[in-house]
């Protein structure tokens, strides 16, 4: 992924109104990301309440398409709330095994007049939005279990975007 600036970021979001978007918590450490190793980008609000957000540089890399026939950075925003389950659960972006909090299902508002009656699409993803660094092994999950693939990096890097651009589109609907 490319580095982005606070701007960008403001301006991608597909499911929030521009106030909203005004008032998100951008990383203090955007200029700091290890952003060789991204494939998108996630960070959660640091007051801790309940925000999420996710930017993607769409139509690059390995995608199956563009979403929505939208290529260039696209920002979706979560809420979702602490997980204290104790069982082993799996992230749907990158299939990376947590367990204490380490997914958490994520909602998002619809794109467009969908979202603004209320209408939701949630999925499980790393509670930390970590998972591109979890793929390429930069970072480890708490569960210290690792299920072991066959898949290159890659491959893996393949079905996250893919997995990504797949939730997007149903955002879009």
């Amino acid at each position: 992924m490319q580095p982005v600036t606070e701007a960008q970021l403001r301006s991608c979001f597909i499911n929030c109104s521009k106030g909203e978007a005004k008032r998100m918590a951008v990383p203090r450490d955007l200029g700091q990301q290890p952003w060789e190793d991204l494939d998108f980008l996630g960070w959660s609000d640091p007051a801790g309440s309940g925000r999420a957000w996710l930017a993607w540089p769409a139509g690059t890399g390995t995608a199956i398409a563009p979403t929505g026939g939208k290529a260039g950075l696209i920002g979706v925003a979560f809420r979702h709330e602490p997980n204290a389950s104790t069982k082993t659960q799996l992230c749907s972006l990158c299939l990376t095994a947590h367990s204490r909090g380490g997914v958490s299902l994520m909602a998002a508002a619809k794109a467009g007049d969908s979202g603004r009656r209320g209408n939701t699409i949630g999925t499980y993803l790393c509670t930390d939005l970590a998972c591109s660094l979890y793929l390429r092994d930069k970072k480890k999950p708490a569960l210290g279990l690792i299920v072991p693939e066959s898949l290159t990096i890659e491959q893996k890097v393949t079905r996250l975007v893919n997995n990504l651009a797949t939730f997007v589109d149903r955002l879009q609907d």
